[in-house]
């Protein structure tokens, strides 16, 4: 395993307004240190990354950084349709933009929250004849209970973000897709809960080219471990879960139905973690290998992880080159 070389397809560099948090190059260097030579890195940036001319400087911070080769990122599908073309403009011209990601939840703006924004999204690709990747940040707020949430009680984001709003959310991208004849490949992101895989894998047998990953902490972590001391730096989205539906995750990520390992590497300085706002996110591409060590040593197939860390990047992004 320490000769394999490992993709990660879902990762925040933050910088610019936000390089108190890291920089392009630390969260690139710290992908290396773990074997990853690639990083595609999410648009959630301050600011977001919207169009042409956003990436193209995105590239150049990351070029100016000496960040030369392994980093590459995704523009932002909002459902205003101007900027969405504006968006769908990057990924045509620029080689380093490896697709478009959709925000259900929340998201500085960025987001389509209820079915018909979201419905405009994948009308308007599908319109467009848009053929490449859609990543999913799949959380349905109409069914969020924000009033559950204590930080004081920090594993009551997952009741303030329970599972089934996952699940439902999957269910309407998996619907919205068919619906309008998307024709790209629709990626579901940090998946928390084996019944969002169940429906992933059921649309993939009705011929749907959808693929999913889940992270390192939803694998190997629980809303358990966040009633411990420091528990809430634990909180992220979409939330840990209970130990059974992680154990669930393992047992899917056995029989080959998860496409990615995804760091979703999102770090924070401490006083926004442990304090107001209580940001999510956690620095997880810090237990990449880890994680890898955890998945072999709980019996998965070096040909899965094989797979999940390359080979499967390789084939939905073939645009990365290391």
């Amino acid at each position: 395993m320490a000769a394999w070389r490992f993709i990660d397809p879902h990762v925040h560099c933050r910088d610019w307004r936000e390089a108190y948090k890291a920089t392009i190059r630390e969260v690139v260097e710290l992908a290396r240190s773990q074997g990853v030579v690639a990083v595609l890195d999410m648009p959630n940036t301050e600011p977001p990354i919207t169009s042409l001319e956003l990436a193209e400087r995105r590239a150049e911070t990351a070029r100016s950084e000496g960040v030369d080769s392994g980093y590459y990122l995704y523009a932002a599908a909002t459902p205003d349709e101007a900027r969405l073309e504006e968006a769908l403009e990057a990924v045509k011209r620029l080689r380093q933009v490896v697709g478009l990601k959709l925000y259900t939840a929340p998201m500085r703006g960025l987001e389509a929250r209820d079915l018909e924004s979201q419905r405009l999204v994948y009308r308007r690709l599908s319109e467009l004849g848009y053929r490449g990747v859609l990543a999913v940040h799949c959380e349905k707020t109409s069914l969020f209970r924000e009033e559950l949430w204590d930080p004081s009680r920090p594993w009551t984001w997952n009741l303030c973000r329970p599972p089934e709003a996952e699940v439902e959310s999957v269910r309407d991208q998996i619907s919205l897709a068919v619906e309008t004849g998307f024709s790209g490949t629709l990626y579901i992101v940090h998946i928390s809960n084996p019944a969002s895989i169940r429906y992933v894998k059921q649309a993939r047998e009705q011929g749907l080219r959808v693929v999913c990953g889940v992270t390192p902490h939803h694998l190997m972590l629980s809303s358990e471990d966040m009633a411990k001391p420091g528990g809430v730096a634990l909180k992220v989205n979409p939330p840990l879960r209970e130990r059974r539906l992680a154990e669930g995750l393992l047992e899917c990520v056995k029989a080959g139905d998860v496409d990615f390992l995804e760091t979703d590497h999102a770090p924070h300085a401490s006083w926004e973690k442990y304090g107001p706002p209580y940001l999510s996110g956690i620095r997880s591409l810090e237990n990449y290998l880890r994680c890898l060590r955890w998945l072999a040593e709980n019996s998965v197939p070096d040909k899965i992880l094989r797979d999940m860390t390359y080979n499967n990047s390789k084939r939905v992004f073939p645009m990365i080159e290391e």
